[in-house]
């Protein structure tokens, strides 16, 4: 891990250390003064995030599969989000697919409620970017060049996003039985066997959507995504807490930063990027001033806690369950083929 965040500081750095003055010393310094007893509890609120997400999806598999494994489903997880560290966004594919394997259920709808996750997660992400738009100004933050576009267009962006999102939970809450129907008399060219494949991987696909047809379910759902942000809204705290010079920000900057890191990281920011280090950064120094040295420590220590301190975990259990790094690349590479399908039955439609 110190190797990964040594790497990643000189990534970031290289060539420009002489033009921002980065002070060496300072940066070393800044891990040296950490309070550990902010830093323990805020690792292990992020460790809570990934049986909260476990509990979220047996919520969205309880129609298909009644009553599953939660040991299982939080396996999955921490192997999931493992790969995504190892493998990259490809990764995302790994935990749907060990869970359809588990639960013996259709990939295709395991890849359904990782389109609900994603969904409901986009529209938390919007609504804490819209409450930190809200508070800058009273936060008395000066806004940097980089990060006025963000302003200029964020407003714009957050709606358009809101509404798309919410489009697609009412089409699949209360239509899906007619957009089965109109998808297959669409594909009625195809060859009887053909259609009967693209029949199942619908049907499937729309069966793992079916959490959002019950007014309890969804409810369930809205409160494990809203216990899932108030833990990483915690964990962040600590995070702030751990360190003396920042932690005298408090919860509404927290929720300030939370929020543009996380709108950073889905758009990306004109010569920026949306990498989360990266936007992480760009949000301490432009908007709280902090000195880039801390800054940067900050945002190496968030991105370890946040997601590469699950890897071990993750490796540990892939080995338990009798998979090694040959065997997730190629749970990887037919997750993403059997997507790539879905995905093109779609575009036929």
């Amino acid at each position: 891990m110190a190797l990964l965040a040594a790497v990643f500081a000189g990534w970031f750095i290289r060539g420009r250390w002489h033009e921002l003055g980065f002070n060496w010393a300072v940066f070393a310094a800044s891990f040296l003064g950490l309070r550990w007893r902010w830093m323990i509890a805020g690792a292990a609120l992020s460790m809570l995030t990934y049986p909260g997400r476990a509990l979220r999806w047996a919520v969205m598999v309880e129609r298909l599969h009644p009553n599953p494994s939660r040991w299982d489903l939080c396996k999955a997880t921490v192997i999931g989000f493992a790969a995504v560290v190892l493998l990259g966004r490809p990764g995302e594919f790994v935990r749907p697919y060990l869970i359809a394997s588990k639960l013996r259920v259709p990939f295709s709808s395991q890849l359904a409620a990782w389109f609900l996750e994603r969904i409901c997660d986009l529209l938390a992400v919007l609504l804490i970017f819209g409450f930190a738009l809200t508070q800058v100004n009273a936060a008395h933050l000066r806004v940097g060049p980089k990060l006025a576009w963000v302003f200029e267009t964020g407003g714009y962006v957050l709606a358009a996003f809101g509404a798309v999102a919410i489009v697609i939970l009412v089409l699949l809450g209360k239509y899906s039985v007619p957009m089965r129907r109109n998808l297959l008399n669409l594909l009625r060219f195809l060859p009887s066997q053909q259609h009967q494949k693209a029949d199942r991987i619908v049907t499937a696909f729309l069966d793992g959507t079916s959490a959002i047809q019950a007014p309890s379910t969804i409810a369930k759902l809205v409160g494990f995504t809203v216990l899932e942000w108030l833990i990483i809204v915690m964990c962040s705290v600590c995070l702030f807490q751990s360190y003396p010079a920042a932690s005298g920000l408090g919860m509404r900057e927290v929720f300030i930063f939370l929020g543009f890191v996380a709108f950073g990281s889905i758009v990306q920011i004109p010569g920026v990027g949306g990498g989360v280090q990266i936007v992480s950064i760009l949000v301490l120094t432009e908007l709280f001033g902090l000195h880039i040295e801390l800054a940067t420590s900050m945002a190496i220590t968030m991105w370890i806690v946040s997601f590469v301190m699950i890897v071990p975990f993750g490796v540990w259990l892939a080995f338990h369950e009798g998979l090694n790094w040959k065997r997730l690349r190629e749970l990887d590479r037919q997750a993403v083929c059997e997507a790539g399908a879905v995905e093109n039955k779609g575009e036929i439609g």
